[in-house]
């Protein structure tokens, strides 16, 4: 394979106020709401969740869950395939940085998630971290298409939120060879830093702006509510699924840093979900030893990884259960991930 660090090195980024830059990448709030009104059109077909998207538009009925699944993942990579060709340049190879999929160390105890509620809830009585609005997190999503190979980019994303409710957002490039490095450092003052290799994707500030509607206003710290308010963030008619609540989840931790007492509700959220699994200990991506919980769904697999002791959620995985031979999509294949960072 070639060293994608090296023709991430020889790239000549566009500046954002290039021409050619066009509108960008999508910002956070706008993929939350691609993430919905794509979750919505599932729904709304005749055989459920089990209709999909292909790369031309048309529907593709009858094909699993694992269809509309990666038709979105692919969606919401559009704007990190368009950056990593501007990045790249006409002339370079793009970069290619699919991860290996976590795995679970076999001399490992799985740790049930009532467990981890009890350890979560100790945490919270002690009082140790607070609640604060914004996020920290490295992701990365596949880019799929049947006539072209894949284009990918991880990215590391760090927003901030000032007292007068503007914030700022800062996205960088990870290093493909060393999915997992911290390419992002919060400083003293708060500000993040760059530090070892990666390219600046956009750096914007935007002006004080406040909601008072999930996901935008701040999460309760009782479990009961907190469904509610995911319920609310993700515009569902019903209470949240497995499925749904794993992906609410990750709306919310795009949005908050989480304090112990959130922490606590969420963890209990969880261990009253059908379906999640405990299959041991994994080290994420981050070097973080976590406990991980699979949720098996029709054509593919989410891993929740938690904090072994405070029960805070470090990470969401999805991987393929099935071949899509029209995608170069293997069953095991990493389809995205998220790695949160407080």
């Amino acid at each position: 394979m070639a060293d994608e660090l090296e023709l991430l090195r020889r790239a000549d980024p566009v500046p954002g106020d290039d021409a050619r830059f066009g509108e960008g990448p999508l910002g956070h709030e706008a993929e939350s709401r691609l993430n919905h009104l794509m979750a919505g059109a599932g729904a709304g077909t005749g055989t459920g969740a089990g209709a999909g998207t292909g790369t031309g538009g048309e529907r593709r009925p009858g094909r699993g869950r694992i269809s509309l699944v990666w038709a979105l993942a692919a969606t919401v990579a559009v704007a990190v395939t368009a950056t990593a060709l501007l990045l790249a340049g006409p002339s370079t190879t793009p970069a290619v940085a699919a991860p290996r999929p976590l795995v679970v160390r076999a001399d490992s105890t799985p740790v049930p998630l009532d467990a981890l509620v009890g350890r979560a809830e100790r945490d919270a009585a002690d009082g140790s971290a607070g609640l604060r609005k914004g996020t920290h997190v490295q992701s990365w999503s596949v880019g799929m298409s049947e006539d072209k190979p894949p284009v990918t980019l991880p990215v590391e994303r760090v927003v901030r939120w000032n007292a007068d409710d503007s914030h700022t957002e800062l996205v960088v490039a990870t290093d493909p060879r060393h999915p997992g490095r911290r390419v992002l450092s919060d400083a003293d003052d708060g500000r993040p830093r760059l530090v070892d290799d990666g390219h600046v994707i956009s750096e914007q500030t935007f002006p004080p702006s406040w909601s008072d509607a999930p996901p935008q206003s701040p999460p309760p710290h009782d479990a009961t509510r907190l469904r509610a308010y995911l319920r609310e963030a993700q515009h569902l008619d019903a209470p949240p699924t497995t499925r749904e609540l794993l992906d609410a989840t990750a709306v919310l931790l795009d949005t908050w840093t989480l304090g112990a007492r959130e922490n606590a509700a969420l963890a209990r959220l969880l261990a009253d979900a059908k379906g999640l699994r405990s299959v041991g200990q994994v080290t994420d991506r981050l070097g973080r030893l976590g406990q991980a919980y699979v949720y098996d769904g029709a054509g593919y697999r989410r891993m929740l990884i938690m904090d072994p002791a405070t029960g805070a959620v470090l990470g969401l995985e999805a991987t393929a259960a099935v071949d899509e031979p029209e995608y170069g999509v293997e069953a095991g294949d990493v389809m995205d991930y998220s790695a949160w960072i407080r």
